[in-house]
């Protein structure tokens, strides 16, 4: 796979506050991108930076090739990007608003309706392009703006908070967009929305304090987030220093009356034996079940232990 996006060692300051410090990655064809971070953490800096909406103090990045600090103009005709906000005219139908986005985009003439029709088509504007984009729903404004980002067909598509406003039949329709994008271009999705970068996403990226504190693919962190805990109730109470004494477990936590939170190594599973154990020694084994970790706990994991002075 081709790299698209390359950011090397790019750091900013504002005076003599560093948004952004030293942070290096890259992304190929083909790759969907979860960039994700608290609020101050460095994200919206950096993705004005690969917009070339903002200079890097050091460090160079390149989009398809072409730096966008020395050749701006032939790395900005390789982005579509949807701001959070999407800019649209609303005086203007659908179809007039394509159309002078293609214009921006240097379409020639007779591409632009070529293109128009293939937007809309992606993002299920079949029909509307005589509407008025004043009288059509947020969700419908949110596809015309993921329309535009896409008229020019980019190498790189930037989707700021894409399915904000919209309904759950949307939602799921713009991150299937998404995973359909993300076959043919490289992908950065802006969200705070976690399990919608687990559905949408093939990596993440999590910044804070302007550092990349986590860079994976979406497979490895679904490992990650396999069970690491087991939930244990007991009709009895049981003896504590016996369950502290099975191989791989690392830590046990009192809940309730007789009920605990087990932690244990990744690479073990101590269930089997938490329950011959209760059978051998008659504590009554009522629940024996893995506590399930998510992309939140993993994000808090990350992000939250700093805060507390933000």
């Amino acid at each position: 796979m081709s790299t698209l996006i390359e950011v090397n060692h790019v750091s900013r300051l504002f005076g003599q506050h560093c948004a952004v410090n030293d942070i290096s990655f890259s992304i190929s064809r083909g790759e969907v991108l979860g960039f994700l971070g608290p609020n101050g953490a460095g994200k919206s800096t950096t993705m004005r930076m690969i917009c070339g909406n903002l200079t890097p103090t050091s460090g160079e990045i390149k989009i398809n090739g072409y730096d966008i600090v020395e050749h701006p103009t032939l790395a900005k005709a390789e982005l579509g990007f949807l701001p959070e906000i999407p800019p649209l005219y609303p005086e203007l139908t659908v179809d007039e608003y394509l159309r002078y986005c293609g214009k921006l985009h240097g379409l020639k003439k007779p591409h632009i309706n070529k293109a128009i029709e293939r937007g809309k088509s992606k993002c299920g504007l079949t029909g509307m392009g005589q509407r008025l984009i004043a009288n059509l729903s947020k969700g419908f404004q949110q596809r015309i703006g993921i329309a535009q980002a896409i008229l020019h067909n980019p190498s790189i598509i930037i989707l700021d908070e894409p399915t904000v406003g919209l309904d759950p039949i949307q939602i799921m329709e713009i991150r299937q967009l998404i995973r359909e994008l993300g076959k043919e271009h490289s992908v950065i999705l802006s969200t705070h929305i976690l399990p919608e970068v687990q559905q949408s996403c093939s990596r993440v990226q999590i910044i804070h304090h302007g550092k990349i504190v986590l860079s994976d693919h979406i497979e490895n962190l679904e490992a990650r987030m396999s069970s690491s805990s087991l939930i244990v109730n007991f009709q009895h109470t049981p003896n504590q220093d016996i369950l502290k004494s099975i191989d791989g477990i690392t830590q046990l936590t009192p809940l309730e009356k007789n009920r605990f939170q087990i932690q244990h190594q990744q690479a073990s599973n101590p269930a089997l034996k938490i329950a011959e154990l209760a059978v051998a020694n008659r504590w009554g084994l009522l629940e024996l079940s893995p506590e399930k970790h998510n992309m939140e706990q993993i994000f808090l994991s990350l992000t939250q232990p700093d805060n507390s002075h933000e």
